[in-house]
């Protein structure tokens, strides 16, 4: 008996070894996509994905060192934010859209809402410049990293010597958000053959392939691409999105797709947060979304749901949830940092 206990072991763990893709620092299942970021460009090394960890989580990257990354993206939020709808920056001014959720960035080649950002490592040139979020810049950062000498010594062990500079900065900032990947919800395990749907989920499922699969598309639960989907401008924002960066008409009201991970953890919803649950997101699809009729093709076939259909639905994008990613200790609030804060 022990020793088929023994077997049955090491037959689970090759198993699961061939379940998964693994670059050094990082790893992901088996039937995602390849990767879009370069590790060449960057490879990931510990003490750089620590250094980038402490950077995200301090405030010091703001002009007053009182915002960081991480105040508008909480882990406990899939890196997000939910107490309110806009992003809220330095002196308590609020932006004009909402934070996105933080994971699988690096399966992704444009960032920010409209796609004004074309590659993760200067990403966060956009928060940390812009005047209502961190209204900061490099010359002033790269000044007070340089005071610190607990940054000296993260610098020095991370790039083998001391000095600090814009690049290695934004660069270890890349390496701990590249380590944010989620690929444990129940619908992970299920294609990992460790569980099965009920019978809710399944018909969910089934719903989601038929209605949602184009632009969401499955396993990174969106295609990255740009979409119109029958919003009406907010007239306070005047938010008009990714035709602002291509000048073309056509892309007038057009928005990153998010993915539908870990949507029980990072609402309120769309670009500027104007849905607080998934049911008002769902029924603006099934009863707004042709008052405007400025929607991407995709969109023009839709069939409502029914009240039942739509039930299911939420009960499949419930096992998008990943628990294990949201109360990683890896990603939390480093300690280290806590000394270097007083």
């Amino acid at each position: 008996m022990k020793k088929k206990n023994l077997q049955l072991i090491l037959v689970l763990i090759l198993f699961s070894g061939f379940n998964l893709k693994k670059i050094k620092y990082f790893t992901y299942p088996k039937y995602f996509p390849k990767p879009v970021y370069n590790f060449k460009n960057n490879f990931l090394d510990s003490n750089k994905i620590k250094l980038g960890r402490f950077l995200f989580y301090d405030p010091i990257l703001s002009s007053n060192n009182t915002i960081s990354c991480a105040s508008c993206h909480s882990p406990y939020n899939a890196f997000s934010h939910s107490d309110h709808a806009l992003s809220h920056g330095i002196n308590d001014q609020i932006g004009t859209r909402n934070a996105p959720a933080l994971f699988n960035l690096a399966w992704q080649k444009d960032f920010m809402w409209d796609g004004a950002v074309k590659h993760l490592d200067f990403q966060p040139l956009s928060p940390i410049s812009h005047p209502k979020e961190m209204n900061e810049n490099f010359k002033n950062i790269i000044l007070k990293l340089s005071k610190s000498k607990f940054y000296k010594k993260w610098y020095f062990k991370s790039f083998g010597d001391s000095i600090i500079s814009g690049e290695r900065t934004l660069k270890a900032l890349s390496q701990f958000q590249i380590t944010l990947v989620s690929t444990n919800s129940k619908y992970d395990r299920v294609k990992k053959g460790n569980e099965i749907f009920n019978l809710k989920e399944k018909k969910g499922y089934e719903i989601f392939l038929k209605k949602c699969n184009s632009c969401h598309r499955e396993p990174l639960f969106s295609n990255y691409q740009f979409s119109k989907n029958g919003l009406p401008i907010d007239k306070t924002l005047n938010d008009y999105g990714r035709v602002v960066i291509t000048k073309n008409p056509e892309d007038s009201l057009s928005f990153k797709i998010p993915s539908l991970r870990n949507l029980s953890y990072s609402s309120p919803y769309m670009h500027d947060g104007r849905f607080k649950t998934l049911h008002e997101v769902i029924n603006h699809y099934n009863f707004d979304l042709y008052k405007n009729r400025n929607i991407s093709p995709e969109l023009m076939s839709f069939i409502p749901l029914n009240n039942k259909e739509t039930v299911d639905l939420i009960s499949f994008l419930k096992t998008l949830n990943d628990s294990s990613f949201i109360y990683n200790t890896k990603s939390k609030f480093p300690k280290e940092l806590i000394l270097n804060l007083k």
